[in-house]
């Protein structure tokens, strides 16, 4: 669980530093959920069946769903959405590209592990902001159960049917984790609004090294039960 905190929402008023951490966290956040909608409308090619494709289609759909009100909050912040989200492109697409997967599988457990550990951590910050951002955030990340039981049922039963198939999975996993966590640290280099967000200021509290290890830890533990609960290896 998320270390928890009190953030006065006059803050978005008062705090122009804040309100610009906040427009970038949104801007981020929107163009993940628009590569994730061109990335599973990819993979839906790679699809086995009909309705193996269908299903991931829907899920493309929900990504994009996601943006228009990351968007609305943007523009009530002051903020630009597109100029929200250009200082991101670099990083995102160059993680997409270092895990593109190789097969339909892979892409399973991207969408599920990948996105999974990158929401996780969007909702650790989402601790540390006012409650109506807070509550938009947690939302737009909300994960739909029945597209979950979908990519577990599907990479079980491959397991199960093909067992050699679970090392070469557990090693792409591993890898999506490594990955993922580089890019999130190419984001806070670039973006030092982001880190404040975590670490606090005068008027707001934050994280200090040892809270910080905490919050890693979770998102490593949460990690490996997703991993588990594919039937896979961390």
């Amino acid at each position: 669980m998320a270390e928890s905190a009190e953030i006065d929402t006059g803050l978005v008023d008062d705090d122009p530093g804040y309100r610009a951490a906040v427009i970038d966290l949104l801007g981020v956040i929107s163009y993940g959920e628009i590569s994730a909608f061109d990335r599973l409308a990819e993979d839906a090619k790679l699809a086995p069946t009909m309705q193996d494709k269908v299903a991931l289609a829907t899920m493309a759909a929900g990504e994009l769903g996601k943006v228009a009100p990351l968007h609305q909050r943007i523009s009530e912040l002051g903020g630009d959405p597109y100029e929200a989200m250009a200082p991101f492109n670099k990083a995102i697409d160059e993680f997409h590209r270092h895990t593109a997967p190789s097969d339909w599988l892979e892409g399973l457990v991207k969408a599920f592990v990948g996105d999974g550990l990158a929401d996780d951590f969007y909702r650790e910050i989402a601790a540390f902001l006012d409650p109506t951002t807070r509550d938009l955030v947690v939302s737009s990340l909300d994960e739909d159960g029945g597209h979950a039981v979908f990519v577990v049922d599907r990479v079980r039963t491959e397991i199960a049917a093909h067992p050699t198939v679970g090392g070469r999975l557990a090693l792409w996993g591993r890898r999506l984790m490594g990955e993922a966590l580089t890019q999130a640290q190419r984001v806070a280099a670039d973006r030092d609004s982001l880190t404040a967000l975590l670490t606090g200021g005068v008027d707001r509290p934050g994280l200090d090294l040892a809270a910080l290890g905490r919050m890693f830890t979770r998102l490593t533990e949460r990690h490996a039960a997703r991993m588990s609960e594919l039937g896979l290896d961390s």
